[in-house]
């Protein structure tokens, strides 16, 4: 399994790598959303996304909406402090498979990871 982070949290991004490298996933990390996208366009190989919608330099929104206007299925979960309603609507309605907010649990995240993967 190989999963792309795109996180600008490094702290939080050091711990999903440690956390998903563990797990035995494959993983990748990028700081910002046009790295992300970047990425996105020269690697089909992800398993899956997940996409933190704060970033500098393009909104997570702005790179979900971007690869499925390339026609990609590739699972994205988002993981935000963004966690109202209408932004857990807006997220799913662009595209997301799955939304987290934060703080969340490492446990339920893992699980999601895996739910996700496995529907992929």
């Amino acid at each position: 399994m190989r999963i792309l982070i795109a996180e600008d949290d490094q702290v939080l991004a050091d711990g999903l790598l440690r956390t998903l490298r563990a797990s035995g996933a494959a993983v990748d990390h990028v700081a910002d959303g046009s790295q992300a996208d970047a990425a996105l366009m020269t690697n089909t190989e992800f398993d899956l996304l997940i996409l933190d919608l704060g970033l500098p330099r393009m909104h997570g929104l702005e790179v979900l909406k971007k690869l499925r206007s390339r026609g990609s299925k590739l699972p994205v979960l988002i993981l935000t402090a963004a966690d109202s309603v209408e932004e857990r609507v807006k997220g799913l309605d662009y595209g997301a498979d799955d939304y987290m907010a934060k703080p969340f649990s490492l446990q339920e995240l893992e699980a999601r990871v895996r739910a996700l993967v496995r529907r992929g």
